[in-house]
């Protein structure tokens, strides 16, 4: 996400961050640049200008330029000034009740945003967090609405209201309500129609559903790769309707992050959550200081181990952890670790979280065909050979070639570099000065990621 720009920004970063000394003369070229970089990424002209004028009259100050260290202190400014453009201390949490209550969530946008498939994640999302939601469909105009969402929710495993045959999405929202409170939902999300363009009639629908339900989030879905335009339909949702929220889809694909880096400062609400993907967990809540982080090449560790512990368990880490100790790691074991990683997303995605890997490395230049070879052969072995990679020998290690699709070349490259690797992680989980001065490391990463 926001590649072009945040490869600007990184470049720029990096040059001031070295400086031991800078003049303001340095600060001028370095805001001018920030500058170009956010106009080149569709963000607001407003925007722009307030971002810039900010930045400079506090990075041309005494704080600046007579610091110990004035690059790493204009760094902090423009992180600052970013994650101020990006956050709403105040609303940035869904507004939700007690879970004696049913909150409502009213979902907003055009035809084509993502309101129907968010719905189904944010029931996902909700589900998770230990509440009990309840999806509502109410979109009576668009041919097969009411037919995706039951699909939908069934995937995700979150039940739909539905009333087939009604031509009244008000009262099918407030039918749902009612039938929310009674069987316990402590959250109802509304799935409401769209058009291809905002008007008159889907203005007074959306109205009459906001009056019969009262909700306690109006969340209006956009797709960020929309850019300005995005941010000009949700200033009218706000206008015509009211909007408490964005929730902006597609949020992956952003190459160049203009909606996001405008919504804050143009509609005066906080984006509460991005789509981050296909599939039904797909979706985050938006953290404004993360995002500032990913931008100026900074990286997001935080982000990157919450993944990383919900990919593995901490049931599952304290076996691995143990198998390490006293060296019984074993292919079997490894292949669920090269699965887990797939889980965790793509290449481009976990670089995008490792603080100064931001255009350090290209994730094209990684051979993922390696792991895939590497699982193939792994599955071609038995469960003796899994456990106790001993017993392979020249006979065995033809099989599992063939039943691989590769060469005993290949499967001679897995067994040493797998024992090599296993010889490593083994050393590393017995030696406690190690680990603390890695966990030391992590700490120093983390904070790096947060000024």
């Amino acid at each position: 996400m926001f590649e072009a720009i945040s490869e600007k920004f990184s470049d720029i970063m990096r040059a001031m961050a070295g400086k031991s000394k800078i003049t303001e003369k340095n600060v001028e070229d370095a805001v001018e640049e920030i500058k170009v970089a956010l106009l080149d990424a569709d963000v607001n002209l407003r925007v722009v200008r307030r971002f810039i004028n900010a930045t400079l009259e506090e990075a041309k100050g005494e704080k600046v330029l007579k610091a110990v260290n004035p690059g790493q202190q204009f760094v902090k400014i423009v992180y600052d000034r970013m994650v101020s453009l990006l956050s709403d201390p105040d609303n940035q949490k869904l507004a939700l009740r007690g879970p004696d209550v049913t909150s409502v969530l009213l979902m907003m946008g055009l035809q084509g945003s993502g309101k129907t498939t968010t719905a189904a994640k944010l029931g996902v999302f909700l589900t998770k967090q230990g509440r009990r939601p309840l999806l509502a469909a109410c979109d009576l105009v668009r041919p097969a609405a009411i037919q995706q969402l039951k699909v939908l929710g069934e995937q995700a495993g979150v039940p739909v209201y539905t009333e087939e045959g009604a031509n009244d999405p008000a009262k099918v929202a407030s039918d749902a309500l009612a039938y929310a409170r009674k069987y316990q939902y402590d959250v109802l999300i509304v799935d409401t129609s769209g058009r291809m363009y905002l008007d008159d009639e889907l203005m007074n629908e959306l109205g009459r559903i906001q009056k019969a339900v009262s909700p306690d989030e109006t969340l209006f879905v956009a797709d960020s790769m929309t850019g300005q335009n995005a941010v000009t339909i949700a200033k009218e949702f706000e206008d015509r309707i009211g909007i408490s929220g964005v929730i902006l889809t597609k949020f992956d694909s952003d190459t160049r992050g203009g909606a996001a880096l405008s919504l804050r400062s143009v509609v005066g609400k906080p984006i509460k959550f991005i789509g981050t993907g296909e599939k039904k967990d797909d979706i985050s809540p938006f953290y404004p200081d993360r995002i500032a982080s990913r931008i100026l090449g900074m990286g997001d560790i935080v982000s990157l181990v919450e993944k990383a512990q919900e990919t593995v368990s901490q049931e599952d880490a304290l076996r691995l952890q143990k198998k390490l100790q006293k060296n019984t790691f074993d292919l079997e074991d490894y292949l669920e670790q090269l699965e887990s990683m797939n889980k965790m997303g793509s290449v481009d995605q976990i670089l995008d979280m490792i603080p100064g890997m931001k255009g350090a490395v290209d994730p094209n230049q990684i051979d993922l065909g390696v792991f895939e070879k590497e699982k193939a052969i792994i599955r071609s072995m038995n469960k003796r050979e899994r456990h106790d990679i001993r017993i392979i020998g020249p006979d065995r290690r033809k099989r599992i070639a063939r039943g691989s699709g590769t060469t005993v070349n290949d499967v001679n490259k897995l067994l040493k570099r797998f024992e090599k690797m296993r010889n490593a992680m083994h050393k590393f989980a017995k030696n406690k000065k190690y680990q603390m001065a890695m966990l030391e490391q992590l700490q120093k990463m983390q904070n790096q990621a947060g000024r």
